[in-house]
């Protein structure tokens, strides 16, 4: 887990550069149907060089201090492919990534890259909410005869049934920040109300019935 200075300064930058959105007045809507008073989209690091190379220089402390023995990198797609990709360069290791399915045409690969079964690999993800898609990709790599050391994430959104579904799957996550460390930088830099807190605070506790 990262430092609490750390966890700080990605949660500011991802609230300067707008990467994530705090609406408690006016929820979005996922795709799961869930209303959320925040939209991620950590993507949007990418177009800022100094936010970039930061969240890329930690998430490569953190699998070298956790995981001293891996050999590669992979990325879930999509949104973890340029973050892999960096941290990967920044290891000096392979980096391969994995499809939300089987390409439909050529080589009709669900991995891509040199797959080297037994290899020791860390997963790369943007964001951590269920956890669903991202340890979908770590079924397809354990099915493939790697060996998935564990997953690394720029932000989670700290939910139960996410803690839940990495304990069971075995895998161990690393998150550079999250949720509660987001709503103290967010209040302290007056992107949202001290009074909006209790009700953004309830969301993380039960997201799928919040503002229903």
């Amino acid at each position: 887990m990262s430092t609490t200075l750390t966890a700080q300064s990605i949660a500011s930058s991802l609230l300067d550069i707008k990467a994530i959105k705090l609406q408690p007045n006016n929820p979005f809507t996922w795709a799961s149907g869930w209303n959320s008073p925040i939209y991620c989209d950590n993507r949007l690091s990418l177009s800022f060089p100094e936010v970039r190379e930061f969240i890329t220089d930690k998430l490569a402390e953190e699998i070298k201090a956790t995981f001293s023995n891996v050999e590669a990198i992979a990325g879930v797609a999509t949104a973890g492919i340029p973050q892999g990709a960096l941290v990967a360069a920044k290891l000096g290791i392979p980096f391969i990534y994995v499809r939300s399915k089987a390409k439909g045409h050529g080589m009709t690969n669900l991995i891509e890259g040199k797959v080297v079964e037994g290899q020791k690999v860390v997963v790369i993800e943007d964001l951590v909410s269920t956890g669903g898609s991202s340890l979908k990709a770590v079924e397809d790599l354990r099915a493939a005869n790697i060996e998935v050391l564990g997953m690394a994430a720029i932000f989670t959104y700290g939910f139960d049934v996410a803690d839940k579904n990495f304990e069971e799957a075995n895998v161990e996550l690393l998150t550079l920040s999250n949720y509660e460390v987001l709503l103290k930088e967010a209040i302290e830099k007056g992107y949202v109300k001290a009074e909006d807190l209790e009700k953004l605070s309830a969301w993380r506790t039960s997201p799928s019935t919040w503002g229903k």
